[in-house]
């Protein structure tokens, strides 16, 4: 229950404070004042003694109901002032004792000689009572206490000479100790003479407003590592606002107090309550840090595109935002330029040629290794294919000249031979060294790589144009055959079912064909030779 106590203490009261934290009242509420006028401070005694009588005071009445404790009661105010214990009535009736239907609402109660006012009480006694049968009266109203009007009224008058300003930091530190907000933002600064897009991470402080940014360095971006890009400080809105002598930017206005020339002259310092000429500043709160906003740092346009999960947390609890829609920070890729390169010169190979202009200090050109180690010759693995060829041309002398071709796969390069024949007339040897072969018809002096011969290109029948000369190949090695018929996926004319299926499909030379075949195999062997064959 909750009661006022009115009245004097009782001489002999068991264990009763009188007061707060074991003070009396009135030590702990007398104004004691500097002046030198006795009248005056005799008489603000005594109206502050007048007020001290009839004092009421907020308390809380606990009233225990059970088996060992029954019809006991403690009594609450700042502190225990009455011990749990069972408590008489007031003389005549002092032989007995307090039970639970002494108390209702609206009723004073006396406590060894103190006069308690009982106005409200809580949920659960209003319940007991009523079970019990008891029927409780309407609350009352808490009546005011003289002392503190008084008390206020006095520090509202003192109130202009000495202003006091709180600045309660401490419970907001207390709240928001280790908890920041985190927004990845990006600077613009593309617009000036050597500027770019800034990747940033903006970090706000709940515990004091302070706001922190640091800048998301990319690989060789060739700028120096710097810890911070903002130090942590409060950002104000309205920035750069200029440069400040030290004391312009205060919490409070001191004002000089001047006592003239008096001899009991006073001087000292005063806090201005109207606060003039104080400079306002407006700083970034929470409130005004949103995805998609733009903020003044420092005189730098700021975007805000993303935010971590304890912000979108934050920001949904306290405030009930729910759209949290993130805006790329990545600038768009700048479009490709292809790279032009000068024509061929002629001099060297044209992949040397290329590496002198891809870099200021020209590097040789590197052979594809992997396809070197793998199709170079070891043991009775040649991987290289040899053809016999005869060379197509106009002039009788060089109509029945043979010539063996042979291609390396491990680097793609051809060599040419000629068998020497006695009494031919030509000397024999190597027609041409083993070098890559450019495929006919392109131009020499070009910007882009030749096309060479490709080992795809070289089967029986094909004809081959090696430097200007044409060659037609009339046969192979057994080897040669062999890797075409087991490549068939790069060599299709070496594809038996291929070839059965052509056949198949021309059913009108059919007959022909047997006819050819039966009299080619005039013995009925069912053989036939393989140059008549051919």
């Amino acid at each position: 229950m909750r009661a006022f106590q009115g009245g004097h203490a009782q001489v002999g009261a068991p264990e009763f404070d009188t007061g707060i934290n074991g003070r009396r009242h009135e030590d702990a509420r007398t104004v004691r004042t500097a002046s030198t006028n006795r009248q005056n401070c005799d008489e603000q005694q005594q109206g502050e003694a007048a007020a001290e009588r009839v004092i009421p005071r907020l308390c809380c009445d606990l009233f225990f109901v059970s088996h060992r404790w029954s019809n006991c009661f403690l009594f609450h105010a700042i502190g225990t002032c009455i011990r749990r214990h069972r408590i008489s009535l007031p003389p005549p009736d002092d032989d007995q004792y307090y039970t639970v239907q002494h108390f209702n609402i609206g009723i004073d109660i006396v406590f060894y000689g103190r006069k308690f006012r009982i106005y409200d009480c809580d949920s659960f006694t209003k319940n007991f009572l009523k079970k019990i049968g008891v029927k409780l009266n309407p609350p009352e109203k808490r009546p005011e206490d003289p002392y503190l009007k008084l008390r206020k009224s006095t520090l509202d008058c003192m109130e202009p000479l000495r202003p006091y300003e709180p600045f309660d930091t401490l419970r907001q530190f207390l709240n928001y100790d280790r908890k920041v907000l985190r927004f990845f933002c990006v600077w613009d600064d593309s617009a000036s003479l050597f500027g770019d897009r800034r990747e940033l991470v903006l970090h706000y402080f709940l515990s004091d407003d302070t706001v922190e940014i640091k800048e998301l360095l990319p690989h060789n971006s060739g700028r120096d590592a710097m810890s911070l890009f903002l130090q942590r400080g409060r950002l104000p809105k309205f920035g750069p606002p200029g440069v400040y002598q030290p004391g312009e930017v205060t919490d409070r206005i001191v004002l000089n107090v001047y006592g003239g020339y008096s001899e009991n002259r006073v001087t000292g310092y005063l806090l201005d309550k109207y606060q003039h000429g104080k400079l306002h500043q407006q700083f970034y709160k929470d409130t005004d840090l949103t995805i998609g906003a733009a903020i003044n740092v420092w005189g730098r346009k700021v975007l805000l595109c993303d935010c971590d999960e304890f912000t979108k947390l934050y920001y949904k609890t306290k405030y009930g935002i729910e759209n949290f829609t993130s805006i790329p920070c990545k600038a768009p890729p700048p479009p490709k330029i292809e790279r032009k390169y000068p024509p061929y010169t002629g001099f060297g190979s044209e992949e040397d040629s290329l590496r002198s202009c891809i870099g200021l200090v020209p590097t040789p050109h590197r052979r594809d290794f992997k396809k070197f180690m793998e199709k170079d010759s070891y043991g009775n693995i040649s991987n290289t294919l040899r053809f016999f060829a005869k060379l197509i041309t106009h002039k009788c002398a060089d109509v029945d000249r043979m010539f063996i071709i042979s291609y390396f796969l491990s680097d793609d390069t051809m060599s040419v031979f000629e068998p020497i024949e006695r009494n031919s007339g030509y000397t024999g040897g190597m027609f041409l060294k083993r070098i890559r072969v450019k495929r006919p018809g392109q131009e020499v002096f070009k910007s882009e790589l030749s096309e060479y011969i490709q080992a795809e290109e070289l089967y029986v029948g094909a004809k081959v144009n090696v430097n200007g000369y044409l060659f037609l190949l009339l046969n192979a090695d057994e080897y040669t055959l062999n890797y075409m018929e087991n490549n068939t996926d790069k060599f299709p004319y070496s594809n038996l079912q291929l070839a059965l299926e052509k056949l198949k499909e021309a059913e009108s030379k059919s007959r022909e064909i047997k006819q050819v075949f039966a009299a080619a195999d005039c013995n009925h062997t069912k053989r036939v030779d393989y140059n008549t064959f051919r």
